[in-house]
């Protein structure tokens, strides 16, 4: 094992660094802490491992400081908790001059296929001159398994498949100056663009491929995310139900998904399973960063509970791949794409239901204070439309007074006029804005 272990840290201190499309995530600004880079699988997690070591280098640190390490090695299959220091040590046998003197980083990709790894990772944060980066597929890298063993050591760094201006970044054709300075012709090949990834999504092993070959790709990432981040890591006892779960859920992008209905949905087709296990197998599919839950927003957590969630797919890729009706839903993936880019922008989300019965998208709160009320269109050319998102926003309004409005749409006639409390946003043109630090 020291020998498979010192082979391991010299390749990856010596391998080359892989081409790749500049992602938009921002570390947290905390000293003393891991960060633990959480996401889908192929969403780009070892990608961005690779992308900061880059930055690093930039920066000034010796290439020898910067230490890669992959743990998804089948020489690697057998190995414990115990024998993880082994790999500090090896690197200082190698490198006995940097010790205690100069900070190394440590990249630990896919580290938790070792059990007992957050013991090791806070023993060397508190012993060591380190800097350490976690990745992994599951949620579970930093709730539970972090907070029971790292007591708020480590930061979650979320990394999810591209987002617009990633993608049009990975094409070479990412506008350089604001949406409202460029070109008509820009802006149309860009409105264009979107459509274009509303229907292919942003992994990006997945962007350019023919729909043949994406379908097959798309498909064997959720097989494999559900078989080896639900099934085996969660011992799941009814793998029936789960696929049956995970079809309903992403053949339904931004519908109202209730654990009481599907229950009673499945006893009729002769598959029995108790609710808890269903409310379980949800959150093992949100761990697993294959879908994303939005609840109603409620005064109270029974309200909250009793109500159905609005269930969203990681990607709006996902959404051709498992619609029944075998066409592209346009609506549906640009409120994908819109819940998506604000989880990125750091908002908790809800859904609202007024009084009278209208519902807005999104009440979107940020860690600033902000709230936005977010309505999310693909056409607004028919008047019936323009009046019902119109409206809904308005009547929520009431009910949130301190919220912005928000209506974000695809097509937008030209003539259109919005209540001055309404902020009307082209989709391209709000995908593609500046996130803010």
């Amino acid at each position: 094992m020291k020998e498979i272990i010192k082979q391991k840290i010299i390749d990856g201190i010596t391998m080359p660094i892989p081409e790749f499309t500049k992602r938009d995530v921002r570390l947290p600004k905390v000293s003393g802490k891991a960060y633990a880079v959480i996401g889908m699988r192929r969403a780009g997690k070892t990608t961005f491992l690779w992308q900061v070591l880059s930055e690093r280098i930039a920066q000034g640190m010796p290439r020898e400081t910067l230490v890669y390490l992959s743990f998804e090695d089948e020489r690697l299959t057998d190995i414990s908790a115990s024998e993880l220091h082994l790999f500090v040590e090896e690197y200082y046998r190698l490198y006995p001059e940097w010790r205690d003197k100069y900070k190394i980083v440590f990249f630990l990709d896919e580290i938790q296929v070792v059990k007992g790894w957050e013991v090791f990772t806070r023993r060397i944060l508190d012993t060591e001159k380190v800097e350490i980066f976690l990745s992994g597929s599951s949620a579970k890298l930093l709730s539970r398994e972090v907070a029971t063993s790292m007591r708020a050591r480590a930061l979650e760094v979320r990394i999810y498949p591209f987002t617009f201006r990633e993608y049009l970044r990975h094409l070479r054709r990412e506008p350089l100056q604001p949406f409202n300075r460029l070109s008509k012709s820009i802006r149309t090949r860009i409105e264009k663009d979107l459509r274009d990834y509303l229907v292919c999504g942003g992994f990006p092993e997945a962007v350019g491929l023919s729909l043949i070959d994406r379908t097959e790709l798309l498909k064997t990432y959720v097989d494999v995310a559900i078989l080896r981040d639900v099934i085996e890591r969660h011992s799941v006892s009814h793998p029936v139900a789960l696929r049956w779960m995970v079809r309903q859920l992403l053949s339904n992008p931004a519908g109202k998904f209730s654990i009481n209905k599907f229950y009673h949905d499945l006893r009729s087709q002769g598959i029995s399973v108790a609710k808890d296990t269903l409310y379980a197998y949800l959150d093992y599919l949100e761990d697993a960063f294959l879908v994303r839950t939005v609840p109603i927003m409620a005064h109270t957590e029974r309200a909250r509970m009793v109500n159905p969630r609005k269930v969203y797919p990681i990607d709006p890729g996902l959404i051709y791949v498992y619609d029944r009706t075998g066409r592209a839903n346009i609506g549906h993936a640009l409120e994908t794409c819109v819940m998506l880019e604000l989880e990125r922008r750091g908002a908790e989300l809800g859904y609202v239901k007024t009084l009278e019965n209208y519902e807005v998208d999104f009440l979107a709160r940020f860690p600033d204070g902000k709230r936005m009320l977010v309505q999310v269109c693909a056409d607004l050319y028919d008047p019936i439309v323009q009046q019902r998102e119109i409206r809904a926003l308005l009547d929520a309004k009431k009910e949130f007074p301190s919220a912005i409005l928000q209506l974000i749409a695809l097509d937008i006639p030209p003539t259109l006029r919005v209540p001055k409390e309404i902020l009307l946003h082209h989709a391209s043109a709000w995908l593609l804005e500046d996130r803010k630090e």
